[in-house]
């Protein structure tokens, strides 16, 4: 495969992850347009035996997807209790996969969350999360 192509113009380095998401990027966001959105381009090691994006990448950085929106709408750290995944369409290499997520409904301690993943115009994943809102750690940084 030739060398990974830029991320699209407006997308940054996403550099403050935890060290699974930043062992498997590189993923990138953007908060243009006032839209939070996280890309990734598929690489090689993205792929599974078939040549194409690994569901368990996809569903792995659609959970962080869905884990920064409840972030972002509550501001407490979560955790998954749940999360269903629906693969409506293959990703091959090279091509730039964004992922946008949005907080349904939210309670004290928990978040629920829906987002969808598109590729080249096509709409490839759809994904329902529940999260686990927790109280900050003594200690932890707030983000």
């Amino acid at each position: 495969m030739k060398p990974a192509a830029p991320p699209p113009e407006g997308f940054v380095l996403s550099e403050s992850r935890g060290p699974f998401t930043t062992h498997n990027g590189p993923v990138y966001y953007s908060v243009e347009g006032g839209t939070f959105r996280q890309g990734f381009r598929v690489l090689a090691h993205h792929c599974n035996g078939h040549g194409i994006a690994h569901g368990g990448w996809l569903s792995a950085f659609t959970d962080g997807v869905l884990g920064a929106a409840v972030w972002r709408e509550t501001k407490a750290p979560a955790v998954t209790l749940r999360l269903n995944v629906d693969f409506l369409d293959m990703v091959r290499p090279g091509e730039w996969v964004e992922g946008t997520g949005v907080v349904t409904r939210a309670t004290r301690t928990l978040a629920f969350a829906r987002a969808e993943l598109m590729s080249g115009g096509r709409k490839v994943l759809t994904a329902e999360g529940l999260f686990k809102l927790m109280k900050p750690r003594l200690g932890q940084p707030k983000k």
